[in-house]
């Protein structure tokens, strides 16, 4: 006879495929041409106003040739601003530009307006529900849980 999975297991396994189900529509409402990798690391940069190439990787959790890339392409994209420390020429700062700015403005407005159009279908209980269910996840996601 097949164990039965407690509780917890189903509940994570639901509200893993629905946050993947969500993250996943949320990308499509992002800039054209702006890679889901791009658009986090505009958003960490956004985020500290200016970073270092290492502290990006370690907000971003990937490596440094592929945080190269991203950048330069960033770069070549006029979004972001490569410029080497004044004390340290082995560290490089990075921050947005002007149009950064914009670009990631726009995407996050794109994509509140998309949960925005979602929310207003729902009932008052409902909204509070997912009032407390944000605050949850946001425990979960900064490891407060």
């Amino acid at each position: 006879m097949p164990a039965i999975a407690p509780p917890d297991t189903a509940l994570a396994a639901r509200l893993r495929l629905a946050v993947t189900r969500l993250a996943r529509r949320l990308r499509k409402e992002a800039e054209p041409g702006i890679t889901p990798t791009m658009l986090a690391a505009l958003s960490s940069i956004g985020h500290a106003e200016r970073l270092t190439m290492s502290d990006l990787c370690a907000a971003e959790q990937v490596q440094p040739p592929t945080m190269t890339r991203v950048v330069a392409a960033m770069v070549e994209a006029g979004l972001v601003l490569r410029e080497p420390d004044a004390d340290d020429r082995r560290v490089a700062w990075v921050r947005l530009t002007a149009e950064g700015k914009k670009l990631l403005e726009r995407s996050r407005r794109r994509k509140e307006e998309f949960l925005g159009r979602g929310l207003r279908s729902l009932e008052p209980r409902e909204l509070t529900v997912l009032e407390e269910a944000a605050g949850i996840l946001e425990r979960l996601t900064e490891g407060r849980a």
